[in-house]
């Protein structure tokens, strides 16, 4: 519906008018927060994916994965997820329609972008053909990304802290106590910790969240956010560009 939308809407106006259109349909699409446990080696063996739309949490959702692979007792001491606990679980590979739906609705987000993209293309190695968000046009792709990484951006954002984990950030911005209500509200409650999956997703939108209201960045878009999330000079020197014209 997304790229019928704007494949019509392309076609039917000049650029300036197509470049205002899309502005206002991107700042209304969801943003869908992820956050994988697992390893490169065991795969993914939890998923938590919390959708926003605009300034709100409209949704979260979180299952357990299983696999074949033994996992290292070193990953079991960092999320606590045993293969006796997933066992009777569908492994990560069932799921292709749910994380492809999420991509072709809107832009993915996490918390250190890379990490979660390689899960995905470890997985799948393409999305379907979906619209790229980080443009001002109809142009579509068949990645996992453009991402939208709250590390880079907070790092951009505030240059001086003293740390960027996920933590760190949100002991800073003194989103605890929010964490905590969120979490009870949607988080297994043996899963309600740092290095689960749901909960590290829930502390990820919190930070995102409050970029939307934050006074020091009053004219936050998502064509600023994919900037501030570019993982190069060089895609961030792009995509300063783009923003001119």
């Amino acid at each position: 519906m997304i790229l019928f939308q704007i494949d019509e809407h392309y076609r039917s106006c000049n650029r300036l008018s197509f470049k205002i259109w899309i502005r206002s349909l991107f700042m209304r699409v969801p943003i869908h927060i992820v956050d994988f446990e697992g390893s490169f080696n065991s795969g993914v063996l939890e998923w938590g994916v919390v959708t926003v739309l605009g300034s709100e949490i409209v949704s979260a959702q979180t299952r357990l994965c299983g696999t074949e692979i033994a996992i290292e007792p070193s990953e079991i001491a960092q999320h606590g997820l045993h293969s006796k606990l997933l066992e009777t679980c569908a492994p990560f590979e069932a799921d292709f329609e749910v994380f492809a739906g999420w991509r072709e609705t809107g832009p993915l987000c996490a918390h250190n972008a890379s990490v979660e993209d390689r899960f995905l293309k470890q997985t799948w190695p393409y999305a379907r053909q979906v619209p790229d968000f980080s443009l001002h046009t109809a142009v579509t792709v068949a990645t996992w990304g453009p991402w939208l990484d709250t590390l880079q951006i907070y790092r951009r954002l505030y240059p001086d802290l003293k740390s960027y984990q996920l933590q760190a950030l949100v002991h800073t911005f003194d989103l605890e106590n929010e964490l905590a209500r969120w979490a009870k509200h949607y988080c297994p409650k043996t899963r309600m910790q740092y290095h689960s999956a749901l909960f590290d997703a829930l502390a990820t939108a919190l930070l995102l969240q409050r970029l939307f209201s934050e006074k020091d960045f009053p004219e936050c878009s998502l064509f600023q956010l994919f900037t501030l999330s570019a993982g190069s000079t060089s895609v961030l020197n792009n995509r300063q560009q783009q923003e001119l014209f």
